[in-house]
């Protein structure tokens, strides 16, 4: 019988740290096969944000509750319907000009996990509110190596004037451990996984230079360590850790790979190599790191940004070479909207490969995605009115057993979306009495 190892085992080699995934040896023999047994499975939040709002007559079901038809956008989460909440009908007031004038972009992002109004200023002196991925993480953050994560697809300044008076710092930041420090994010899938796998905060340079030199994996470091552990697991985890070890090294393969065709199309000097040339390479490489990352146990916060807030990226792949934003300002043209739904709609797809990566990683009496709450979404509606209620946001996950999915909700009035992320706090065992704008719980996360 394998002796009981710790959450906390890791992996050890020459500057590299590799956690485990969850194996049944981590927990007490009298616990196995009860979810709710103390020390199961930690629950996971994540932010997934989206620039320039959605076309929402493609976005909201007709129906409520649960005999509801997947509108075109959302039909990608057809096998995660069971695991979706659609949420309808939230509001984020604080992304309101309420007297500033234009600027609804750069408020968006900055509101969208805060609930906070900006301050309107180009210069150093910014100012928001402390966003609810931080809020968690300083209350949890120290049970795992990392206490949040912040990545994203297209690269961030933090000054100069991107929107209307409105520093940059807001638009390309949703993370903020202050009211005046955003949490910058890691767009290198190589930088990120270096992250994860590094020793006490990044592997060290000797070691990568040795493994770059040798073409050698981070694996190679800590197969001692990997064997030794291997003669105290059971047959089931043995085969959890084989697994685990061959996805983590082929990830590794996939980023050597995109590093090595960056480098053949002479990205700009200020352009990390190891970003993939092509955007749904580069969204699933970084949806795999998040996995990874909750796999793991490394962190269980993180904040995803697909794109910065105003984006204007052509989607030429997709026969949609108009910029996003642009195309956003449709002035209900049909052809425009459409491409909207397009843009959209693959975005969705990326995000849906996502989940079926959680989904298929098994955990205690589950999966990853079961033990996750998944938050998908924008703070700005219709990209052309640029109103801030009826929000795009979807809720995917279970939450341990605390979320009743499988619905599509609609919250009528301004309720702030700030009540839903103190109502996933709450399952977070974080506990606060306000944050930004809520006004209270929001009570339909349970039928």
């Amino acid at each position: 019988m394998s002796k009981r190892i710790s959450r906390r085992t890791v992996l050890r080699g020459l500057g590299a740290t590799i956690a485990l995934p969850w194996l049944e040896g981590m927990l007490p023999a009298i616990c196995r096969g009860t979810e709710a047994a103390a020390g199961g499975p930690a629950t996971r939040l994540a932010f997934f944000f989206v620039p320039n709002g959605a076309n929402m007559s493609d976005w909201t079901p007709a129906e409520e509750g649960r005999d509801y038809a997947l509108p075109s956008i959302l039909e990608p989460l057809a096998p995660f319907k069971d695991d979706l909440l659609v949420l309808s009908g939230l509001a984020h007031d604080k992304a309101r000009a309420n007297g500033d004038g234009p600027g609804d972009h750069a408020r968006s992002a900055s509101c969208f996990l805060t609930g906070s109004q900006p301050y309107k200023t180009s210069g150093a002196n910014i100012k928001v509110g402390v966003s609810v991925d931080q809020v968690a993480a300083e209350r949890i953050g120290q049970a795992t190596r990392l206490p949040s994560l912040e990545l994203g697809c297209e690269g961030g300044l933090n000054s100069g004037n991107c929107d209307s008076g409105y520093s940059c710092a807001y638009s390309h930041n949703i993370s903020w451990k202050t009211e005046s420090t955003p949490m910058a994010k890691e767009i290198d899938p190589r930088l990120a996984f270096e992250r994860l796998f590094g020793g006490e905060g990044a592997e060290s340079a000797a070691g990568r230079e040795q493994r770059a030199r040798r073409q050698q994996s981070i694996l190679d470091f800590a197969l001692e360590d990997a064997r030794r552990l291997n003669d105290r697991l059971g047959q089931s985890d043995r085969r959890k850790l084989d697994e685990y070890l061959t996805s983590v090294r082929e990830l590794e393969q996939r980023i050597a790979r995109a590093e090595q065709e960056s480098a053949a199309e002479k990205p700009p000097a200020d352009k990390p190599a190891g970003i993939p040339p092509e955007y749904r390479d580069h969204l699933r490489l970084m949806g795999d790191l998040v996995a990874l990352a909750f796999q793991t146990d490394s962190t269980r916060i993180c904040t995803f940004m697909l794109a910065n807030e105003g984006s204007n990226r052509g989607y030429g792949f997709i026969d949609v070479p108009d910029g996003h934003h642009d195309l956003s300002h449709h002035g209900r043209d049909e052809g425009k909207m459409a491409k909207i739904s397009k843009i959209n709609r693959f975005h969705m797809e990326q995000f849906a490969y996502f989940l079926e990566k959680l989904k298929s990683l098994p955990e205690g009496d589950g999966n990853l995605l079961d033990h996750s709450l998944i938050v998908y979404g924008s703070a700005i509606g219709d990209g052309d009115q640029h109103n801030h209620d009826d929000l795009p946001l979807l809720l995917l996950g279970k939450g341990n057993g605390t979320v009743d999915s499988g619905r599509h909700v609609r919250i009528d009035g301004e309720t702030p979306v700030n009540n839903l992320y103190l109502s996933l706090l709450d399952r977070m065992g974080v506990e606060v009495e306000s944050l930004g704008d809520s006004t209270g719980r929001l009570d339909v996360l349970t039928a």
